[in-house]
C-alpha cells in the first residue's frame, strides 16, 4: 500500500495554487454510494450541476462537463471550433499559455504567439492593444481564434478579458475568443456572457475546491455555430452529443459520478447567499491577496507580477534575490514546516515560488503559511527588510472580512 498521509501531527498546509485543499463538506459528499449513471436519480444530479455551473460561469448558455483535467478542456475548445491549418493567435502571459500554444500546434493548427518579450511578458497581464494591432493587420481575417489565459497560474497575472473582447471588436475582426480560466473561475471575477467570451475553459481543482478530474467548456452561440463546420477530428470531446444528452441530465459516456456529487456541493457553497454568493467569494479572494502581498512587500521581496492591476486574487509569486534558489527555499520550508508552496515554472523556474490563497482558506490559514515562509526564508539566509507576518496580521486585523461568519442558532 502506498503511504501518502505521512504527516505525524497536525495538518499539512497545501498552499500551492491548485490542486487546492478539498473541504470536508465536499469530501463527505463524494463519499456517497455510486449510483446508476443512467438511472433517474442521476438525471436530477446532472441537471443540478449543469445549472449550478451556468451560475458559476455567469452564463445562460450551455456548459459542457468532461471527466478530464483542464488540458482536456483546452483540447475540447480547439477541436470543436477549428479546422486543420487554421491560424490561431495565442497570447503568452506564462507557462500555461505556452503549453496551450504547444497543444494547439500538435493538433495541426497554425499558431502565432504574441506578447511582451522575454520574461517581461510573464510579469504582466494580456496587453489588449497588441491583440487589436495584430487583428487590424489581418485584413483577410485569416485568424480564426484568439486564445488568452484569464489567470496565469504560473505567474499570478490576472488579465482583463473584457479589454480583450473590446480589442477584438475594435479591430472589427470575426475571430472567436477562447479563454482559459482554469485557476480563475470561482476565485477571480469572471463573466462569460457579459465579457463576450466564445469558449471558456476551466477545471475542478482550483477555486471549485475539488480534486482534479472535471473540466469544463462554457460556450457561446457563435462557438456552437462554428462547431458545425469545424473539421478537426473529435469524438470524446464532441459538443453535439453532450449537448443533446445534457438536456435530460445525462452524458453520452460514463461521467465521474462521485466527483459530480462534490461539484454539486461546491456550487452550493460558492453560491450560498449567507456567505455573499459569488460576489462574496470574489471579495474574500481579493482581501486574502492584499494581505499576502502586504507580507511580501514587508519582506522587501519582489512580487512576480509588477503590474498592480494584474496581480491575482488567486496566488502571489514571490521572486527570490539574485543567487537564491527558490526551489531550495521551498524544499527547506516543506521539510521544516510541513508547508507546500508552488514551484516556479518554465522561464522562471528556480527564481520564484508561489503562494496560493484560494478556495478552502481563511485568515489564519494564510497567517500560518506566511509564518512558515518567513521562518524558511530566514533559515535559507534570505535577508528580509521586515516582518511580513506582522504586516499581514495588521492588514487582516484592520480590514474586516466582507461577509461576517454565520452565527450558530
Amino acid at each position: 500500500m502506498v503511504t501518502l498521509d505521512f504527516h505525524p501531527t497536525g495538518r499539512h498546509f497545501l498552499q500551492i495554487p491548485g490542486p487546492s485543499p478539498v473541504p470536508d463538506r465536499i469530501l463527505r459528499a463524494m463519499s456517497h454510494p455510486t449510483i446508476d449513471h443512467r438511472g433517474p436519480e442521476f438525471g436530477v444530479l446532472g441537471l443540478r450541476v449543469l445549472a449550478g455551473m451556468q451560475r458559476i460561469f455567469q452564463t445562460k448558455q450551455p456548459v459542457m462537463i468532461y471527466p478530464a483535467s483542464g488540458t482536456g478542456a483546452w483540447e475540447a475548445a480547439l477541436v470543436n471550433t477549428l479546422s486543420p491549418g487554421d491560424p490561431v493567435l495565442m497570447y503568452e502571459t506564462g507557462h500555461f499559455a505556452s503549453l496551450w500554444n504547444r497543444l494547439a500546434s500538435r493538433l495541426g493548427l497554425k499558431t502565432e504567439s504574441i506578447g511582451l518579450p522575454g520574461t517581461e511578458g510573464w510579469r504582466k497581464g494580456v496587453q489588449a492593444h497588441l491583440i487589436e494591432e495584430r487583428l487590424k493587420a489581418d485584413t483577410q481575417h485569416a485568424i480564426k481564434a484568439v486564445c488568452v489565459v484569464h489567470n496565469e497560474t504560473s505567474t499570478g497575472a490576472t488579465s482583463n478579458i473584457l479589454a480583450v473582447r473590446r480589442a477584438i471588436d475594435a479591430a472589427k475582426h470575426p475571430a472567436l475568443l477562447l479563454v482559459d480560466s482554469i485557476s480563475g473561475l470561482a476565485s477571480a471575477e469572471y463573466r462569460h456572457d457579459e465579457w463576450g467570451v466564445d469558449v471558456t475553459v476551466s477545471g475542478s481543482q482550483k477555486g471549485l475546491m475539488l480534486p482534479p478530474g472535471i473540466s469544463f467548456n462554457a460556450v457561446s452561440p457563435k462557438a456552437i455555430e462554428a462547431s458545425r463546420s469545424a473539421k478537426l477530428p473529435r469524438s470524446f470531446w464532441a459538443w453535439d452529443e453532450i449537448l443533446e444528452m445534457n438536456k435530460t441530465g445525462y452524458w453520452p459516456y460514463t461521467p465521474n459520478t462521485n466527483l459530480l456529487y462534490g461539484l454539486a456541493e461546491a456550487c452550493d457553497m460558492l453560491l450560498d447567499p449567507a456567505h455573499g454568493g459569488l460576489e462574496g467569494t470574489f471579495a474574500r479572494h481579493r482581501r486574502w491577496a492584499e494581505g499576502v502581498r502586504a507580507a511580501v512587500r514587508a519582506w522587501g521581496l519582489e512580487i512576480q507580477v509588477t503590474e498592480a492591476a494584474s496581480q491575482s486574487p488567486v496566488l502571489t509569486g514571490v521572486v527570490m534575490p539574485e543567487g537564491v534558489d527558490a526551489d531550495a527555499v521551498r524544499k527547506l520550508i516543506y521539510e521544516r514546516f510541513d508547508l507546500s508552496l508552488g514551484t516556479g515554472l518554465g522561464k522562471i523556474k528556480g527564481r520564484m515560488f508561489r503562494i496560493g490563497h484560494l478556495g478552502d482558506c481563511n485568515d489564519l490559514t494564510l497567517m500560518a503559511a506566511l509564518s512558515g515562509c518567513e521562518m524558511g526564508l530566514k533559515l535559507a539566509g534570505v535577508k528580509l527588510a521586515g516582518s511580513g507576518v506582522q504586516a499581514a496580521m495588521d492588514y487582516f486585523a484592520s480590514h474586516a472580512a466582507p461577509v461576517a461568519l454565520r452565527q450558530a442558532a
